[in-house]
């Protein structure tokens, strides 16, 4: 073939070749931001073991242990002494719920929301509840022995009489939380926050973290914060 006619050829093919070469790239670009979905979607209602998952749900004594219940809306209900071990409760939304008495123990709570949640004598033993929001909620009584709460949010949280042996609450913040008459030996504090937190007749909280005055030695929780505040 000679030069003139390869050169013709080579113009005749070069508007495919520009459409070729757009088409490759767009399907790069889709490719790209292309988003797989692996979890199928809830069924509607959503019900496990005759529980309907939902806010503010009437589940007292439910069966839900290594129940799959990630990101579920469970604000406002009543789960009293229900059974959730082992449960996933991962992103689950626990604000306002009853778990008076409830099992969690092992259960995965990580970045859950249980913000004025009301668990008094609940077992979380071995519970993750890493990130978690927890601020105001009250776990009065409850057993939280070798649980992790790492970088858990807790501010004025109550763990009055509670069992936190052996637990990890590194870099878990507990703002005037209050651990009244509690335990907390072999706890992992590394990097806690406990300011302005409450731990009269606590022998194995870190009662000295605080170089300023205990807050039990002024009042009640509501007079030390207000004396605090004071000039």
């Amino acid at each position: 073939m000679s030069g003139t006619r390869f050169f013709g050829a080579l113009r005749r093919l070069a508007p495919a070749l520009v459409i070729a070469a757009a088409a490759a790239a767009a399907a790069d670009v889709a490719c790209a931001q292309t988003v797989i979905q692996n979890e199928d979607p809830r069924p509607d209602p959503w019900i496990v073991k005759n529980c309907v998952i939902r806010a503010n749900t009437a589940c007292p004594g439910a069966d839900l242990r290594h129940a799959d219940l990630k990101n579920a809306d469970l604000s406002g209900a009543d789960l009293t002494g229900a059974n959730l071990a082992r449960a996933d409760l991962r992103g689950s939304n626990l604000r306002g719920a009853r778990l008076d008495g409830a099992n969690l123990s092992g259960a995965q709570l990580q970045i859950a929301f249980l913000q004025g949640a009301r668990a008094h004598n609940a077992r979380f033993i071995g519970a993750n509840l890493d990130h978690a929001r927890m601020a105001g909620a009250d776990f009065t009584g409850a057993d939280f022995t070798v649980a992790a709460l790492e970088m858990a949010q807790a501010g004025k949280a109550k763990f009055r009489k509670a069992t936190l042996n052996d637990a990890d609450l590194q870099e878990a913040k507990f703002y005037e939380a209050d651990f009244t008459g509690a335990s907390m030996a072999g706890a992992s504090i590394r990097f806690t926050i406990f300011q302005d937190a409450w731990m009269e007749d606590c022998p194995t909280c870190p009662q000295t973290w605080q170089s300023a005055s205990p807050a039990w030695t002024m009042g009640s929780p509501e007079e030390a914060r207000e004396r605090r505040k004071a000039p």
